[in-house]
């Protein structure tokens, strides 16, 4: 899948800070935004949402899929994630990203810093486990 320019990366990552001020993360105080770059060329964003019960909080990634494909998109060029420190996704989305069987770019963004690392989904969930996996029926 083709990159994204500089300009491009630049108008996600917006986007993706933006939609960290909308995060409700009373909890951990960890607000996170995402921005989906969609190959029509559409953003669509979303941001964490916790709950007391942590493995029932909303991680803003899963948030910003869930949003484009409820639009009807099921295509992803690159997704951006802006943090305080630029963590990269966890575990869960990395895996949920990749069942979208697209090798994205994940753009990791501190907002402190401004600092930016941009690696493809594959480096970050090598082997993913995907349909192919699964028995066909």
């Amino acid at each position: 899948m083709q990159e994204l320019a500089p300009e491009q990366i630049d108008t996600l990552v917006q986007h993706a800070i933006n939609a960290r001020q909308m995060a409700y993360a009373p909890h951990s105080q960890f607000d996170v935004g995402a921005a989906v770059w969609i190959p029509e060329g559409a953003i669509v964003t979303g941001c964490n949402v916790e709950n007391a019960s942590y493995g029932l909080t909303i991680c803003a990634e899963r948030a910003a899929i869930c949003t484009a494909v409820n639009e009807g998109y099921q295509q992803f060029q690159a997704i951006a994630i802006a943090t305080a420190g630029g963590a990269s996704p966890c575990g869960a989305c990395r895996q949920f990203l990749s069942e979208f069987r697209c090798d994205l770019q994940v753009i990791m963004v501190d907002v402190l810093t401004g600092a930016r690392q941009i690696r493809r989904l594959s480096q970050l969930l090598p082997d993913a486990f995907d349909a192919d996996n699964l028995p066909i029926h």
